[in-house]
């Protein structure tokens, strides 16, 4: 009781305190005449700590708080000032949550400059000389592009350009005086006569019962003033200029921005000169040796020909090499012997699988929608990961292969289905880069805009994390906090996208059972060759035919059981009408005369068996059962065209605004497509490709992938050459691959990344020319154990002093087991691979009687992760990754220790090692090829006696377990004792750092 009466007393003289100090911050606030004013406490402010950013000159955020009228009309957010009430201005927001000006740039302002700008916001933003604030305020009158966004919002679902009920379209003012079936649907100065007002008052627009089918909400009062009052003066029609990269210059992004050095065009770069002492094969070294020796350092030696072919083997091809590859390439002593062997990894079709799972982690792919608990699958997103495979199988050149993730329907019409080739198609699946995003606007009945706003959100996202190494998802709601992009620009990526992601014209992402297939199409599409049409034809036709035969046989069955029954009735009848019924009853119900009738409907119930009887029959019952699963079996042979899950324009967009605070019921400026300013010189305007190819197509997403791959584009290259020097060095040159910005790693290597970048576009944007020039220089072929000397110089080796240990993959870690065990199946390409949900939760792959195939063809479904692959740090694509962790825990080494597929596939690499082995007549054989399947070498002397040791133990603990079974369970098992020691052996090697780890 006492502690509560302190407590009170506490708690009152902390509210004391609180009014002191508060009534002192208002004291030294109010001090002066009447409270603070624009001149004379204001306006020094803002000079002192805001116009550096915000001014005429520099406008952040398109704010300029350089003059009063520049504070009155806003920026990108609109209102910055609401006269009488600081908590409604957003202005206050800003300088109260220290957002502005931003940490670290300029003095921050003070506790005495937030509560003088709340006083004046709250005493009505005075002026000393008297002005009025509102002097300084435009009332802008109400215009189309005010009404447009209200109308896309509420109402075209249903009246406009895909829809139009009662024949009325809302999408502009033209179409509105013309009406629909009822007349005009407003009256120009009469809003009371308007019968769209009308409707909307006596609540049947939209209708009620429509409101969530059509995924839309009734329209609120503001908005409906605002309506009001436009068809009040005359629905006014202002032509606006949306806004939009111009020849004029850009005082929001300014060419000091352009400076940073990732926004600076690449530029010809020559490589330093040779130093003695410092032997590199390539250009490549030349930088390293530079920046080496400018610390003291110098290369470490050259990695031994057993490391370096598992090192080749699993960086380019994912396995490991086997020990017949490995004694290979050690007995091959030509000079260019290693460079034949990155050339050989290079052709192999498993190169592909390998390089194309990195491009897929970062757009985000997965064979399900996510969003929802549901996560549906995406039954065709697996034709995506093939061509991605191709693709670099092919080497097709990186530029080529962006071309057509961005913009592949706009290179070619595929309209004709008579005309439509290969080329044709692969151009669509490629579209499937921009369909990875998260999507659950198909998994309810209905989905809304802001659903569909955060599925281009994603997408954005993950085209400018992947291809641009910027994080432009930050602008979407105020301009970029970091970096040079104002929000503007993100909304010109938007409406460059917007003929294929229109909000307002949404198609959903896949069909799931149970929906409405109304209005709302899937977006796929069902394109393929001829040759492949008729393939499938022919192939369904025969399929078809044996299913006719099937049925024929069962149709046969049952008329001989009918006529069997019709048969033995008929014997009971008089046999003076015998005749003259079954006449009767053989003649068609059209050519029967009277008396023929009258016998049919007398003895009809009688001879003829009804349909109860007939399911009661067993012989009937069994050949319909069977029937039915024979043509079941021979259903699920048939072919089908394949959908493409594809991107694609659809005619004119809708217009794009930008939302202000990313609020969609918010609508700010008209939006032009575009790209980010800081990325082009300022004065070029961003101009569609016209197309000749599609009636459809806008061309904005062509525009946008030639502008990507032009020599001159700033980070296209050097985004892509550090993302595949980050897989080969463990590190990228920029460790930050997703974020070449401000807060972005700075290159630890600048003139090595822009000297690489240039190589790269010379050689035609070859990946696996890139490949080849890394792997074979000197800086990766060096050793990864070093000295204490060196680490205590470069830790992290930031110089590339040495090679970087590295783990193997989540892929790499399954499928060497898989393969070192002899249980791959080399099939490529094609659906997903099963898996399975097993009752304690964990997710594993089906195989096919103990076979699989490589991770990357396992099903990847957001919610049923296949365990043994997220132990290993495999993501969950949420909306993607572009960097994978890499952890070393517990349940790793507990997973492969415990896992009945590893213990299965220990089993079968010990048959093989024992066959291997079976000529040898001790154990140090068995030993050592294990080791050398496992890790790549053979054990030392010390190795090999500790393992033989340890074999020769394992075999009597298994022998002793033998001896504890039952002959039947003994016949049971598949090993003997020495067989289940090899197995046990190798299984613990595959926990061993020697495996998991390339050095």
């Amino acid at each position: 009781m006492n502690e509560l009466i302190l407590e009170s007393y506490r708690m009152r003289i902390l509210a004391c305190l609180s009014v002191v100090l508060l009534g002192s911050v208002t004291l030294d606030v109010t001090l002066g005449a009447e409270g603070p004013t624009y001149e004379g406490d204001i306006a020094p402010i803002f000079k002192r700590a805001c116009v550096r950013c915000h001014s005429t000159s520099a406008r952040k955020g398109e704010l300029d708080l350089s003059s009063p009228h520049g504070l009155f009309k806003g920026g990108e957010s609109e209102t910055t000032v609401v006269s009488g009430d600081s908590e409604a201005s957003y202005l206050y927001e800003l300088v109260h949550e220290h957002m502005m000006p931003p940490e670290g740039e300029g003095k921050p302002l003070t506790k005495q400059d937030v509560a003088t700008i709340k006083a004046w916001l709250d005493n009505g933003t005075p002026f000393a000389d008297g002005r009025d604030p509102k002097s300084f305020t435009e009332v802008a009158e109400v215009n189309q592009h005010d009404i447009q966004p209200i109308m896309m919002l509420r109402c075209t679902v249903c009246h406009g350009n895909r829809r139009q009920e009662a024949g009325l379209d809302l999408r502009t003012r033209a179409s509105m005086l013309k009406g629909g079936k009822s007349g005009p649907a407003m009256v120009l100065g009469k809003p009371t006569e308007s019968l769209l007002l009308k409707r909307i008052h006596a609540e049947e627009m939209p209708p009620r019962d429509k409101l969530l089918p059509s995924g839309v909400k009734i329209m609120p009062s503001g908005e409906l003033d605002k309506l009001t009052r436009w068809i009040t003066i005359g629905a006014p029609e202002v032509e606006i200029t949306p806004d939009g990269a111009s020849a004029e210059p850009d005082t929001i992004v300014t060419d000091e921005d352009r400076k940073f050095w990732a926004f600076r065009t690449l530029q010809p770069i020559l490589p330093p000169a040779a130093i003695s002492d410092f032997q590199g094969t390539n250009a490549i070294d030349l930088f390293v040796a530079e920046k080496l020796k400018a610390n003291g350092l110098m290369f470490s030696g050259e990695a031994s020909r057993v490391v370096l072919v598992r090192r080749l083997y699993f960086d380019l091809i994912g396995f490991p090499p086997t020990p017949a590859e490995i004694a290979a390439y050690v007995a091959d002593k030509e000079p260019l012997a290693y460079e034949r062997l990155v050339q050989q990894l290079l052709a192999s079709p498993r190169y592909g699988e390998r390089w194309a799972r990195f491009w897929l982690d970062a757009a985000g792919y997965a064979d399900s929608e996510g969003k929802r608990s549901a996560d549906p699958i995406r039954n065709s997103a697996w034709r995506y990961r093939d061509y991605v495979i191709r693709s670099m199988n092919a080497d097709k050149p990186y530029s080529q292969f962006l071309l057509e993730q961005i913009a592949g329907d706009e290179l070619l019409d595929y309209s004709d289905p008579k005309k439509i080739t290969s080329q044709h198609v692969e151009n669509l699946i490629a579209t499937g880069f921009l369909r990875m995003a998260p999507d659950g606007t198909g998994s309810d009945v209905v989905n809304s805009v802001p659903e569909r706003m955060e599925v281009v959100a994603d997408e954005i996202d993950i085209f400018s994390s992947t291809v641009l190494g910027l994080t432009i998802k930050c602008a979407r709601c105020h301009s970029h906090k970091y970096d040079p992009i104002p929000q503007r620009d993100y909304y010109r990526l938007v409406a460059t996208f917007q003929g294929a992601f229109d909000v307002h014209d949404w198609l959903k992402p896949t069909a799931v059972p149970g929906q409405s297939n109304g209005v709302m199409r899937t977006r796929s599409l069902a394109v393929a060759t001829p040759q492949r049409v008729s393939e499938v034809a022919a192939h369904n036709a025969a399929i078809q035919q044996q299913i006719d035969l099937v049925n024929k046989k069962h149709v046969i069955m049952v008329t001989e059981v009918k006529a069997a029954y019709f048969g033995k009735q008929l014997a009971t009848l008089p046999e003076v009408i015998r005749g003259d019924v079954a006449a009767a009853f053989a003649k068609g119900a059209d050519t029967r005369d009277e008396v023929q009738r009258y016998l049919v409907d007398k003895f009809n119930k009688e001879l003829q068996l009804t349909g109860k009887q007939l399911a009661a029959d067993k012989n009937v019952a069994a050949s319909k059962k069977a029937t039915a699963a024979e043509v079941t079996r021979l259903n699920a042979k048939k072919d089908a065209i394949e959908p493409i899950r594809a991107l694609w324009d659809r005619g004119d967009p809708s217009p794009t605004y930008l939302f202000v605070r990313g609020d969609f019921q918010q609508p700010g400026r008209l939006i032009a497509p575009g790209v980010p300013s800081v990325l082009t010189n300022g004065k070029t305007p961003f101009a569609p490709v016209p197309l000749t190819v599609s009636a459809e197509g806008t061309g904005r997403r062509l525009a946008l992938a030639q502008w990507l791959i032009a020599p001159e584009h700033p980070l296209t290259a050097r985004v892509m050459v550090n993302r595949i020097w980050s897989h080969h060095f463990g590190r990228g040159i920029v460790s930050s691959i997703d974020n070449f910005g401000s807060i972005g790693v700075r290159p630890t290597h600048p003139e090595l990344l822009d000297w690489l970048s240039g190589w790269f576009i010379e050689a035609g944007w070859s990946m696996k020319d890139l490949h080849r020039l890394m792997v074979t220089s000197r800086t990766y072929r060096q050793v990864s154990n070093v000295s204490n000397e060196i680490l205590a110089v470069d830790p992290d080796n930031l110089y590339l002093s040495h090679m970087t240990l590295r783990r193997l993959t989540a892929e790499e870690v399954r499928d060497a087991v898989i393969e070192i065990a002899g249980n791959l199946d080399q099939k490529q390409y094609g659906k997903p691979d099963a898996v399975k949900v097993r009752g304690d939760g964990l997710v594993t792959a089906v195989g096919n009687n103990g076979v699989y195939r490589r991770s990357v063809y396992l099903r990847q479904r957001r919610k049923e992760m296949p365990s043994f692959l997220e132990t290993f740090d495999l993501p969950q694509m949420n909306p993607a990754c572009q960097q994978r962790p890499t952890s070393n825990v517990a349940q790793q080494a507990l997973y492969l220790l415990n896992s009945t597929m590893v213990r299965d596939l220990a089993d079968q690499f010990a048959l093989k090692v024992a066959d291997m082995s079976s000529n040898d007549g001790d154990k140090s054989a068995a030993i050592k090829n294990i080791y050398l399947a496992v890790t790549g070498r053979t054990p030392d002397e010390t190795q090999l006696q500790q393992s033989l040791e340890v074999l020769e133990s394992l075999e009597d603990k298994w022998q002793q377990h033998f001896d504890s079974l039952t002959e039947k369970e003994r016949q049971q098992m598949q090993l003997d004792a020495a067989q289940k020691a090899l197995s046990t052996f190798g299984h613990a090697l595959w926990n061993s750092a020697g495996f998991l780890y390339v050095d």
